[in-house]
């Protein structure tokens, strides 16, 4: 086995259905995922829902059923994006489950034994949508008067006896760990943190008696636990904790927590400290990504553009909208995206470039030399050439994938597709079959090779496209990660098998924009 790799995402908050923010956060984490296994780690990957707290129990009084048949009709929702998006977790968990309880007070537990939680009495501003407290000096007045949190969100005035964690403790602690490497990305969410902490921590109301719907504080019936206790946990339970062994011993601490950019306070300051109070070791990384707005606008429901991503993936394809919104946006940037813009991002690259590439290129062994595939007699210094470019492309590719730049890595990956089509019209092999057919095979063998190493690259973005090409390959579902690319028998290998080329079958179909979008 490889060297254990934990992602995970935020576990979403399934008080309405899932929308776009929700697509890009779990494709980019699936691209991950998919890419470390290529690289030959042993990976785990974990996403899910977060299902307690005042929000939810609002939601279903207002619906007129039990938080619980709310929780399981919502996250059936969210399971179902995961799999219409070829999400390819390990782990869907949910707070509402046994072993979360278990998990949650214990680790409520140790924080106690190591004299961090305290009994007091809150009152402060909180934000229901946000689940989270808020100082006076970080609110901001609306447009008619009303308090706000930094978010924009409505805060309301709670008193209350609660539960309380020492997190003016850990200051120091915090500020060493963020010196200490890059355990957050990208660098500006560290600035933003780093002052945020710098400014000085009040200790953390933990704790709420006002609802019951969350999981009780040990000895304290009364209370349940602030839903950031709660929900943070989750990525441990995931991993069997309390149990320390097993896979909490192979894959904590978390390589990666991927999250959106408006919860990384909660992921870097809250649950080290948390983590630290019991005694636990804290996650290596968390990268906090940007938002992906629509044509430029924040999704919502005041402004009625909240997208169906399910539904945009029926329309272009699941492979495309993947595709789409890691090429499209800068990760850790805000992005916008629009119908238009995906068809013409797919079509250019995807359909276009390297889709007719591949096409074309089997087409013509397909007719040309009756699909048989053969070793070159001769390798010239254009087929050198072509298969250095391409080698390098991968090799920045995976860079910059390693570097989580996936646009860069992108483009990376269409230099070494160009300079396929390049060649191919440089050596105009329709032409060569009559005045040099050993030339032209040649030609198509060299296409043949680099098409594959090309696919194997780019499949942790777009598998399924690329699994029905390598099919037509006669590439082996287990000979698809990247340490293929350096096997260099694999082609006489495969020519020696008596591999034939059937007539191909094109995986990027070019896309048509939507009537009402054209409209």
């Amino acid at each position: 086995m490889g060297e254990p790799y934990y992602i995970t995402t935020a576990i979403s908050y399934p008080n309405g259905r899932p929308h776009i923010g929700h697509a890009y956060e779990a494709i980019a984490a699936d691209v991950i995922a998919r890419f470390k296994k290529a690289e030959g780690f042993d990976v785990r990957f974990q996403t899910g829902t977060d299902e307690h707290g005042l929000k939810m129990a609002q939601k279903a009084r207002d619906l007129d059923v039990t938080p619980a048949a709310l929780a399981d009709e919502m996250s059936s929702y969210f399971k179902s994006m995961c799999d219409a998006l070829n999400i390819s977790y390990d782990v869907f968990i949910r707070t509402t489950e046994p072993r979360h309880h278990a998990a949650t007070q214990e680790l409520w537990r140790r924080m106690e034994a190591n004299g961090d939680l305290y009994l007091d009495r809150y009152e402060g501003w909180y934000s229901v949508r946000d689940e989270a407290y808020y100082d006076e000096s970080e609110l901001q007045i609306g447009e008619d008067g009303a308090k706000l949190s930094p978010q924009g969100t409505p805060v309301e005035w709670t008193v209350e006896e609660s539960w309380f964690f020492r997190l003016s403790r850990y200051q120091d602690r915090l500020l060493d760990l963020y010196a200490s490497g890059e355990f957050i990305r990208p660098e500006s969410r560290r600035n933003e943190i780093q002052r945020f902490v710098e400014g000085g921590l009040r200790d953390l109301s933990v704790s709420r008696t006002s609802f019951d719907w969350g999981i009780k504080v040990p000895g304290s019936d009364n209370h349940v636990m602030y839903v950031w206790v709660d929900a943070l946990t989750n990525y441990i339970t995931g991993l069997g904790f309390p149990d320390e062994g097993g896979d909490f011993a192979r894959y904590w601490p978390a390589s990666l927590h991927l999250i959106g950019k408006d919860i990384v306070r909660f992921h870097t300051v809250y649950w080290p400290a948390f983590l630290m109070s019991a005694d636990l070791p804290v996650p290596k990384q968390v990268f906090g990504h940007g938002f992906l707005l629509n044509r430029g606008q924040k999704e919502s429901k005041s402004l009625g553009n909240v997208t169906d991503p399910i539904a945009l993936a029926e329309t272009f394809g699941v492979d495309t909208l993947r595709y789409f919104f890691l090429r499209e946006v800068a990760f850790g940037q805000d992005g916008s995206w629009s119908t238009e813009a995906i068809v013409t991002r797919a079509n250019a690259e995807l359909a276009n470039s390297f889709g007719n590439l591949a096409q074309r290129s089997l087409s013509m062994i397909f007719k040309n030399m009756d699909g048989e595939l053969k070793v070159p007699s001769e390798v010239s210094e254009a087929d050198r050439t072509l298969r250095a470019a391409v080698a390098e492309a991968i090799a920045g590719l995976r860079r910059a994938f390693d570097a989580l730049d996936f646009s860069a890595g992108l483009e990376a990956w269409m230099r070494g597709v160009f300079a396929c089509n390049q060649y191919v019209d440089d050596q105009a092999p329709w032409a060569l079959r009559k005045s040099d057919p050993a030339r032209m095979e040649a030609v198509l063998m060299t296409l043949f090779q680099v098409v594959r190493d090309l696919a194997i690259a780019v499949r942790p973005v777009v598998p399924s496209a690329i699994d029905a090409l390598l099919d037509q390959m006669g590439q082996d579902a287990e000979n698809r990660n990247y340490a293929a690319l350096v096997d260099e028998e694999w082609f006489s290998a495969l020519v020696e098998a008596g591999f034939r080329v059937d007539k191909p079958q094109g995986v990027f179909p070019r896309l048509e924009l939507p009537v009402e979008a054209a409209a």
